[in-house]
């Protein structure tokens, strides 16, 4: 039979079957029959059907399709007939109505994620107008996926008649009359049809593989006679070739033409969901990037400021380059190492670190990633992870800012349940690893006190590694470190840069060389000396220069005393920071002026004293606002509450006040995160607090009342020098002070 003909036969066969059969899984059961002749593959467009079955969907989950139909009039009086709106307004106390409700599954889990359904699908309406319009959004042209089909079957139909017959008269071979002729004669021809209306006569060989076709001529009267003499077959029914080729191309390029579609609707599918990398296309993947080590990879010499936690850390990338020296004498490595620290202070660079210094496999991947809208996604993640460092061991695990998924779990009902099993799921993991099995695990987080004790005991991060705030020396080879990838002039006094950034992280750092070096090219030099250093230092703390701003001549006299009575009272007073520059230059951080003090070396501990004198610093302003002017401005916001700040802690939190001697009266949380305090303590007691913190400031302040009183001549010399130069340095200010 011609295969083009099995072909259409075959699909008309296919269409009835589908017209007046079912489909293999309905199977007899009539509330499956019932579905499949009425619902199955019907187009649905209306809102409220596509929420009933995104609600049954859902409970669906690892059950089979048939037990969520027989309880679907109890998931309908469950959730208000699936109304969408009322489901979305539901709480916690109908999650547990709904757990005694016989007529749907009860699994929580399942129960709030309907819930959160409803709300996703409310947004979804009101951004789309419909969640049928979100639906078709995934379509290139918005058209449903029925027009797509449509197109193939037409390219398919395109095919059949077209591409089919022009391939197939490639496989008729022509000859002329005499050799049909003699070919009869010899009894070489199977079967033959005469076309007189083609005038052509188309035959076959003996073994009817191969096809010919020769010319008719009109005056030959025997060839009727001749071909029956040879006992050649001739019919009505045109030969057609059937090669094996001609049945491949007539099977298999419609399925290719469905499989071209099919492919370019996943593509264009993956693109509107976020790529191959979504969630979506990617469930229970842990998508960790695996580190690769090249030339110009981090290492630990590229690492400054952090000895400490680089001998840690060595010590674990000496363990995975040779594990035989520990275990010959019976240790083994801690399964966790977590690195702990302020923001910017290199954690993520130290693990780096090691990747660049251990030959070994480095998983890398942010807690952020194991956190998904669905239950248990995240921890298929954990153990995906988890399979592929053991399938590489030995190996490095690291997860960054796993505080995302290892907060302390506090077991209210209302809690994130994905984040509680994905950390669940991590601790088991790390449970799983026997000593020296050669997999560490490293983490990062900049809010230690939120992690869970589960988390943090021996046997699972058995070592904390601080990365604190670098100090002067630190900071000084940090700012080498960074200088080494710009152009820098020979005259850089690092030492002196690094006092004058006291405070700053090593992300501050490479940001204040790198200011330096855009300064630079701003100015036309193809190199950064130690004035554009200094002065990244002051963008980096109080912003660039305003260029525009306006200040009134009355103004500008004002800032100028106000910014001079910092320095003043400063310098007047013991164990006090030499001052480095005073500066009337307003700043974009809204500082109309600013006195940047900078100690000789290491300043860690502070005394009583010490801190009364830099409060006392702190109200220099305002009070030479008081003895010039007489009156107050808005200028010492700033000054006053780190003031403040000071004076309260000096009570509540460093023991430094008689009447409570040393009792905490504060909790501090978030010590990396700027430390904030919350009071503990009775009201009786905050009102004291109040009242000697008050003390404590006014007497500081009266304090620089009086150093400037007993200096006026001085201020005034010195704030008159500042009013005219606007920018002047601790050696001017100090040698008009002197002299």
């Amino acid at each position: 039979m011609n295969p083009l003909h099995l072909f259409y036969i075959t699909n008309i066969r296919i269409m009835q079957d589908i017209t007046n059969g079912r489909c293999g899984w309905c199977g007899t059961d009539e509330l499956y029959v019932k579905y499949h002749d009425q619902e199955w593959g019907k187009l649905v467009t209306d809102d409220k059907t596509l929420f009933e079955f995104l609600v049954l969907e859902s409970a669906q989950a690892g059950l089979s399709w048939i037990t969520i139909l027989r309880k679907r009039e109890g998931y309908r009086k469950a959730f208000y007939n699936f109304d969408a709106e009322l489901v979305a307004q539901m709480t916690d106390e109908d999650i547990e109505r709904l757990m005694q409700f016989e007529g749907i599954v009860k699994n929580r889990l399942k129960i709030k994620s309907t819930i959160t359904n409803a709300k996703l699908f409310l947004a979804v309406q009101k951004e789309f107008g419909s969640f049928y319009n979100y639906t078709l959004s995934f379509f290139p042209d918005k058209k449903p996926l029925i027009f797509y089909y449509m197109v193939a079957m037409l390219l398919v139909m395109l095919f059949n008649f077209i591409a089919m017959p022009w391939l197939s008269q490639y496989q008729i071979q022509e000859v002329d009359y005499n050799t049909f002729v003699s070919m009869t004669e010899k009894g070489e021809i199977g079967r033959a049809e005469i076309q007189e209306a083609d005038n052509r006569i188309l035959f076959t060989s003996k073994d009817e593989k191969t096809i010919y076709k020769t010319a008719m001529i009109s005056t030959d009267s025997q060839l009727v006679q001749r071909l029956l003499d040879a006992g050649v077959s001739t019919s009505g029914e045109e030969i057609e070739q059937t090669s094996l080729l001609m049945n491949i191309l007539s099977w298999v390029a419609p399925i290719l033409i469905f499989i071209a579609l099919g492919q370019f609707m996943s593509r264009k599918l993956m693109q509107k969901m976020g790529g191959g990398n979504s969630m979506m296309f990617n469930m229970g993947k842990s998508n960790a990037k695996v580190y690769v080590k090249s030339a110009e990879g981090i290492r630990f010499d590229d690492v400054a400021g952090e000895d400490e936690a680089k001998e840690n850390l060595t010590e674990i990338v000496n363990y995975l380059h040779d594990p035989s020296k520990y275990q010959e004498i019976g240790a083994s490595m801690p399964k966790g190492v977590l690195l702990v620290g302020p923001p910017g202070t290199g954690k993520t660079m130290l693990a780096k670190a090691v990747a660049g210094e251990a030959n070994v496999p480095f998983f890398s991947m942010s807690g952020s990633e194991f956190v998904e809208m669905f239950v248990g996604m995240g921890a298929s993640k954990v153990r995906d992870l988890f399979k592929q460092a053991k399938e590489k061991a030995p190996c490095i695990v690291f997860i960054d800012e796993i505080d995302a998924i290892g907060k302390k779990r506090d077991g209210q009902i209302g809690g994130n349940d994905e984040r509680e099993q994905t950390l669940n799921q991590l601790l088991t993991e790390m449970d799983g690893f026997e000593g020296n099995t050669g997999v560490i695990i490293l983490a990062a987080t900049n809010r230690p006190e939120s992690l869970d004790p589960a988390l943090t005991r021996p046997g699972r991060f058995d070592r904390r590694v601080p990365v604190e705030l670098p100090d002067l020396k630190g900071r000084e080879e940090i700012l080498k470190v960074h200088a080494k990838k710009i152009k820098v002039a020979e005259d850089v006094d690092f030492n002196k840069v690094a006092r004058m950034a006291s405070g700053a992280s090593g992300a501050e750092l490479a940001n204040i060389v790198n200011e330096a070096a855009l300064r630079a090219v701003r100015d036309g030099r193809k190199f950064a000396t130690q004035a554009d250093l200094e002065e990244s230092i002051e963008v980096v703390i109080a912003g660039y220069q305003k260029k525009n701003a306006i200040m009134t001549d009355h103004e500008k006299r004002i800032v100028a005393y106000h910014e001079i009575g910092h320095a003043l009272v400063a310098a007047k007073q013991t164990n006090s920071a030499p001052v480095q520059k005073i500066t009337i230059v307003p700043r974009t951080s809204g500082a109309l002026g600013y006195t940047m003090q900078v100690d000789e070396g290491n300043h860690v501990l502070m005394s009583k004293e010490e801190i009364e004198n830099k409060i006392a610093t702190f109200t220099g302003g305002r009070a030479a606002e008081e003895v010039v002017f007489g009156s107050v401005t808005t200028g010492a916001s700033n000054d006053i509450e780190q003031a403040t700040k000071l004076a309260r802690a000096m009570i509540t939190r460093y023991g430094m006040s008689d009447d409570f001697d040393m009792v905490a009266l504060e909790t501090v949380t978030n010590q990396y995160l700027g430390g904030d305090a919350s009071l503990a303590c009775s009201a009786e007691t905050q009102t004291r607090i109040d009242q000697q913190v008050v003390a404590l400031v006014k007497r500081e302040h009266q304090k620089a009342l009086d150093i400037l009183r007993e200096n006026r001549t001085k201020l005034d010399e010195l704030a008159n020098f500042l009013y005219e130069k606007e920018t002047i340095t601790g050696e001017e200010f100090m040698g008009i002070l002197n002299g």
